[in-house]
């Protein structure tokens, strides 16, 4: 095999895998106390990245005890959060500022 077609082959496999590792990124919002969508649903078995995005002008915090995860979101901010691959099934999360108005779930099918 010449060398100008290895490179090709690499190249195209290295494309396509990039392109599926962004195909599975979700957003969730934060305005007014409330998260948007409540119900997420996400694939099972995949790691996948979803942007939190606060739209209100105070911090508020991306927390779950079912994902192991905490992270504060500044106000008119955003942040990354990777979870997975995750078991079928549901995972709540919640603000830690206002937990008992401020939750959501996500589903993993």
């Amino acid at each position: 095999m010449k060398k100008p077609l290895v490179y090709s082959v690499l190249l195209s496999a290295f494309l396509m895998l990039s392109a599926a590792a962004h195909a599975d990124d979700y957003t969730i919002t934060l305005q007014g106390n409330q998260f948007s969508p409540k119900e997420l649903a996400i694939p099972a078995g995949q790691k996948v990245k979803i942007t939190v995005k606060n739209l209100d002008t105070t911090p508020a915090e991306f927390e779950s005890s079912d994902l192991n995860r905490e992270k504060v979101v500044s106000g008119n901010n955003e942040i990354i959060v990777y979870i997975g691959p995750l078991d079928a099934g549901d995972y709540r999360y919640f603000d830690d500022f206002h937990r008992d108005t401020t939750t959501g779930t996500i589903t993993a099918k």
